[in-house]
């Protein structure tokens, strides 16, 4: 092993670094959530998991050996389960301090006639592009999310303002996994099953995927909260 194996694991530590650290300040401690965000995470990182197995499998995406410390289980290497981990834990935590920092939400007003449009515009590109399964699935997918959002009345206002902050850390982590500044993509993709759109080296897909990813794991957190403390959330 050298240091090249390990690209794919600085790249997960890296993300988790700063926002596990940050979990600890006394006047908002994230760590006390610890209890709430761990079962959710567990939930749908499993769902991610297994969508990510049969992809695998499928050959729509796969991984390179040379940025891997070569640590699998089944077909996905270790760092691909960090992932999603890591990459949540870190997208929460920043919802979680942007509702402390901010007082107000610039897209409280919009937000459910943003989640509509959404919506009915990844669900109709899902149905024009059945044939590429990383398309049809992942806009599909996110797109009865979002209805499901809108019609259970639920606001998604601080999960949109949290997704657009983290946007820019998205394009660098998401860069490097896809060949950005890199002899070769930590992350390779079938092009034959998405639309073959990159914004970069990533494909566009991956923006909708991520959003789906941070969208499931904040509102369950949630949920499991609310039930513990029959508080609700925003």
């Amino acid at each position: 092993m050298n240091w090249q194996n390990l690209t794919y694991l600085f790249v997960d530590l890296s993300c988790i670094l700063i926002p596990l650290i940050a979990s600890f300040y006394p006047k908002h401690p994230f760590y006390k959530e610890w209890k709430y965000f761990l079962p959710a995470n567990l939930l749908v990182g499993l769902l991610f998991i297994i969508w990510d197995y049969f992809f695998t499998e499928a050959g729509i995406w796969g991984f390179n050996a040379d940025y891997l410390t070569g640590l699998y289980i089944l077909n996905l290497p270790i760092e691909e389960i960090l992932f999603f981990i890591f990459i949540p834990y870190a997208c929460v935590f920043t919802w979680y301090a942007l509702k402390y920092l901010l007082r107000q939400n610039f897209l409280r007003h919009i937000e459910r006639s943003l989640s509509l449009i959404m919506a009915i515009f990844l669900i109709g590109l899902a149905i024009i592009s059945f044939n590429r399964l990383y398309t049809f699935i992942t806009f599909l997918s996110a797109g009865i999310f979002l209805l499901t959002i809108y019609f259970s009345r639920t606001s998604l206002a601080w999960i949109y303002l949290s997704y657009l902050l983290i946007i820019p850390f998205f394009m660098a982590s998401n860069g490097i996994l896809t060949g950005s500044w890199i002899a070769e993509p930590i992350v390779w993709y079938n092009n034959q099953e998405n639309l073959g759109i990159r914004i970069g080296t990533i494909p566009v897909e991956d923006s909708i995927y991520g959003f789906l990813l941070i969208a499931l794991n904040i509102q369950l957190y949630k949920w499991i909260k609310q039930r513990a403390t029959k508080k609700v959330i925003e």
